[in-house]
């Protein structure tokens, strides 16, 4: 919201300025200069804001979030293999090559 507020004002702003062309006079433009302008890095006078608090992505952290789901992952495969073999969809032959 308050970014779409900003834009507005600085099309509104634009609009309203001339430009520079080759005739000594200022000519005001039909096609209103956009100006990018980044909100995340700077605060609307211009100030650059300060970089954001880093967290610290540990081992721990880490471990604690992939194991879980190694696990999970783990169980749902071997539950719907043992499913496929129990219907006959997917059983592999018993080859005997003992030759």
């Amino acid at each position: 919201m308050a970014t779409s507020v900003l834009r507005f004002s600085l099309r509104l702003s634009t609009r309203k300025t001339g430009i520079l062309s080759r005739n000594p006079g200022l000519k005001t433009s039909a096609i209103p200069r956009t100006t990018q302008s980044r909100t995340a890095v700077s605060t609307p006078s211009g100030a650059i804001l300060p970089k954001p608090d880093k967290t610290p992505f540990g081992l721990i952290r880490m471990t604690a979030v992939v194991v879980p789901f190694l696990y999970v992952g783990t169980l749902i495969s071997k539950n719907f293999a043992a499913l496929l073999e129990e219907h006959d969809i997917f059983v592999p032959e018993d080859d005997d090559d003992d030759d």
